[in-house]
């Protein structure tokens, strides 16, 4: 257990640090070295085997944003390939940011246009998948903590555009305990989500004989990481806090501004219709002082000039009463 001497909040609750962490995650399925994580990993969750297995990845330059490039960060967290050539982008995502599905297909486009250089074919473009753990919820309307997406007919169902696919893991929708894990999704998933809560007694329930989920829980083991990895890791926590904060904040006061736009036209509302009301009042008000002038024989002119009437509301005044009487 470690403690921040600066914030004297508690890091870390077991030895295992978070896999959520920016750098923690690239640590274990983004080094060369490991490699025999990224691997199974991958195809336990996008539940490949047999022919469809990969069996090897090449890491590639981590897609760049012009605006950012300068500053020699990337925007996607782990970007490989396989034998065939698809790609696979493999991102975390901690703070929930508005139209994070459409920056997945940035994303999967952006790297699916990188393959292609002046005198290729089309044909030789290779597939694109995209996956992403969040740990925040982005479909409210799916039940499922695991959602993938494919290009369908709209009619047939058919799929055959075939070149891009996403998957998403939500971990707030994932709420199974130790004693609940009965495949390796759960277990990937359980891991995401309570790693860093994770104690030595619970580990062999929690992997089994799974040795790639012991090799990946060792990674996150602070013992055999150094003072400046663990520096780096922590300065990689205060950004995410500092990130959620920003987000937080600027959730926080768009609600506060769509509460006052609310009031405010709650209020205008209020105003318009009081303004109306009387304005109907004195319509009718007026209407009637013209009604009983004819009932009295007042000529039209002098109804006009008494009231400001027209010719023909008035008409239509003198009407109604014959019709009434």
């Amino acid at each position: 257990m470690r403690i921040d001497d600066n914030e004297g909040e508690i890091m870390s609750l077991s030895k295992f640090l978070d896999p959520k962490n920016d750098y923690a995650f690239k640590r274990i399925f983004g080094a060369e070295k490991n490699k025999d994580i990224l691997i199974p990993f991958l195809n336990d969750i996008l539940g490949f085997s047999g022919d469809t297995e990969i069996k090897e990845v090449t890491f590639l330059k981590p897609i760049q944003d012009p605006e950012i490039a300068s500053k020699k960060q990337s925007i996607v967290d782990v970007l490989c390939k396989d034998a065939q050539g698809v790609q696979y982008i493999i991102e975390m995502q901690v703070a929930k940011t508005a139209g994070f599905e459409k920056r997945a297909q940035y994303y999967a486009a952006k790297a699916y246009v990188n393959q292609f250089n002046q005198g290729d074919k089309y044909k030789n473009l290779k597939e694109v998948i995209f996956l992403a753990i969040a740990d925040f919820t982005m479909f409210p309307d799916k039940l499922d903590y695991m959602s993938k997406h494919v290009i369908l007919d709209k009619c047939s169902h058919e799929h055959n555009l075939k070149d891009f696919s996403f998957t998403f893991l939500e971990l707030p929708k994932f709420n199974k305990g130790i004693e609940e894990l009965t495949n390796i999704v759960e277990r990937w998933s359980y891991f995401f989500k309570h790693a860093d809560e994770t104690s030595e007694a619970d580990l062999e329930r929690i992997i089994g004989h799974n040795i790639v989920l012991r090799k990946a829980y060792k990674e996150l083991d602070q013992f055999y990481w150094t003072e400046e990895e663990l520096a780096t890791y922590e300065a990689a926590l205060k950004n995410q806090r500092d990130a959620i904060a920003i987000i937080d904040a600027a959730i926080e006061e768009g609600e506060a501004r769509a509460e006052v736009k609310a009031k405010a036209r709650e209020a205008i509302g209020e105003a318009r219709g009081k303004v109306i009301g009387e304005a109907i009042g004195e319509v009718k008000g007026i209407e009637k002082v013209a009604s009983n002038l004819l009932a009295q024989g007042v000529d039209i002119k002098t109804i006009i000039a008494v009231t400001g009437l027209s010719v023909a509301k008035i008409q239509a005044l003198k009407e109604k009463e014959l019709v009434e009487s």
